[in-house]
């Protein structure tokens, strides 16, 4: 192999943060290579290291963060570059899909500003040229109605849209070496399908090479050329696609790919007592308007939907980005005004006011799609968890709320001692953890779970999937579970919901949908998921 068949070298990467409780290593001295046009699939658990190793050698480790050894970009050293050498770096040789779209893009600007600034500052482009590029790279990335989401701010977007113009951003300048970090985390199976599809052409026309950090090992088989697998810090084994997952060597890779969601969830009882219902539920957005004199335009996110959640039960909730599933949900919780009726535990609660509803919401939880977004950056993570209860059950002492803390700690998976930690000292992973823990202290009577296993990896989705069906049989709970990802559906459903562009287009018993889909669509769907 020459010199020039190789793009990215890394060298004894190490990466540690300066804690008050002393140091803490996140990546142990590990070496890595990437050749022209090839695809590295970086993969293991949350906090594993495979985020942060990217992260350092971009520059953009957290102020408490440093890195040492080697990062060679085309023989050329980038590992602690000055920053105006890195802007060129990272503008024009190497981008990055973050994990997290909505802390990526500013709130304050449109998204046709955001993708053009790139453009104009390093091509030169005019404003007028870089916003055509603009709408040509959200139609690559399968964005609907272009010409008018261009000029849309972040918080109008869906979860999937956002990441679709995250990708977009990335690939405006036709870079070297793309760094996909959980790229197609928040989109869901047919466009994921679309988005792989895309890079694989880029890659193959303009020989891009890229790192794709994942924890979906469906989606790493068919889109890498080889695989690190990361555990701790450390390089546990590497090697080509087919030899890693048809004969792996490292016991910890073996259980990667066997941490599959499995099981089903039986139907309850056709007589067990209705919790939650949706009538002919129908939610309107409008933009615009206003003495600027912008003509209103009126978006029927769900139209004339029913649905039944009876005690007990799981709904799936499933479709595309912008189909209306989480409107829905935040709908039936009352979270925004709707159309038709809300009906919770017998009560009709459609035009509840503020302080009705107050009383109601220990028992109508929600966990967030995006993390991130949702935990408070100046609160500890044990301050987040408990924070429920200081509303609901003011009574109980700090000692009590320290010990139900470390409680849904370990239920999730985490280690109570983390609890002290601020929530940007732990993975996109441990994040929707914690949120996950938030909701569960509280018990509450029905769980809306919005993409609530997205970002976190195989195995861990497995001990979430395990600690619902506890909570749901100890306690009776009864969940609408709003996901793209139909494995883990499948595995925690009893009843699902198809939808798409705001109406259901089929629902039933899970077996049934999976097994035999009457709808083109749900075809659909089940075909790019499997």
């Amino acid at each position: 192999m020459t010199k020039t068949d190789m793009l990215l070298q890394i060298r004894d990467m190490r990466v540690w943060f300066d804690t008050p409780l002393g140091k803490v290593e996140a990546v142990k001295g590990i070496s890595l290579d990437v050749k022209r046009g090839e695809t590295l699939a970086i993969v293991g658990e949350s906090g594993s290291g495979k985020s942060q190793t990217m992260m350092a050698m971009m520059g953009l480790l957290a102020a408490n963060g440093s890195a040492s050894g080697s990062a060679k970009l085309d023989g050329a050293e980038i590992l602690g570059l000055p920053l105006k050498g890195l802007n060129h770096i990272r503008g024009e040789r190497v981008t990055m899909i973050f994990q997290e779209p909505m802390t990526s893009l500013d709130p304050l600007y449109k998204i046709g500003y955001q993708l053009a600034e790139p453009m104009i500052h390093h091509k030169g482009l005019s404003a007028k040229e870089a916003r055509a590029k603009a709408i040509e790279l959200l139609k690559l990335v399968k964005i609907p109605d272009p010409e008018r989401r261009i000029d849309s701010y972040p918080y109008e977007l869906s979860g999937g849209q956002r990441q679709r113009v995250m990708i977009a951003m990335a690939l405006a300048n036709d870079p070297e070496l793309l760094i996909a970090d959980e790229p197609t985390t928040a989109l869901d199976v047919t466009i994921q399908a679309q988005i792989l599809d895309l890079m694989r052409e880029l890659k193959e026309r303009i020989g891009l090479s890229i790192i794709f950090i994942s924890h979906d090992l469906n989606v790493v088989r068919r889109f890498a050329d080889r695989v690190a697998v990361m555990k701790l810090g450390e390089v546990v084994e590497q090697g080509a696609v087919e030899a890693i997952f048809s004969n792996p060597q490292h016991d910890y890779t073996k259980m990667l790919l066997a941490a599959e969601p499995t099981g089903h969830k039986d139907p309850v009882p056709a007589d067990s007592p209705r919790l939650l219902e949706g009538r002919n539920v129908a939610v309107t957005f409008t933009a615009g308007g206003g003495f600027l004199g912008r003509r209103k335009l009126e978006v029927k996110a769900v139209r004339d939907v029913s649905i039944t959640l009876r005690k007990g039960q799981t709904i799936g909730i499933v479709g595309e980005s912008g189909s209306g599933k989480s409107t829905l949900g935040r709908a039936l919780l009352r979270l925004f005004d709707s159309d038709g009726r809300v009906i919770f535990d017998g009560q009709d609660i459609s035009k509840a006011s503020p302080q009705q509803m107050r009383a109601l919401r220990r028992q109508m939880q929600l966990v967030f799609q995006d993390p991130f977004g949702s935990l408070s950056p100046r609160m500890t993570a044990g301050q987040i968890v408990t924070e429920g209860l200081l509303v609901h059950e003011p009574q109980i002492s700090r000692a009590e709320r320290d010990r139900i803390a470390i409680q849904a700690f370990k239920d999730v998976g985490l280690d109570p001692a983390s609890r002290n930690r601020y929530p940007h000292e732990f993975s996109g992973g441990q994040r929707q953890r914690i949120a996950i823990a938030r909701a569960m202290v509280l018990k509450p009577k029905v769980l809306v779970l919005d993409e609530p296993t997205s970002a976190l990896d195989r195995s861990v989705q497995k001990q979430i999937i395990e600690l619902l069906r506890d909570l749901q049989q100890k306690h009776g709970l009864s969940y609408l579970f709003i996901s793209h990802d139909l494995a883990v559906v499948r595995a925690l459903s009893d009843y699902i919901v198809v939808m798409k562009n705001g109406v259901i287009v089929e629902e039933g018993e899970t077996a049934a949908i999976f097994d035999a889909p009457r709808q083109a669509y749900t075809k659909e769907l089940m075909a790019a998921a499997f």
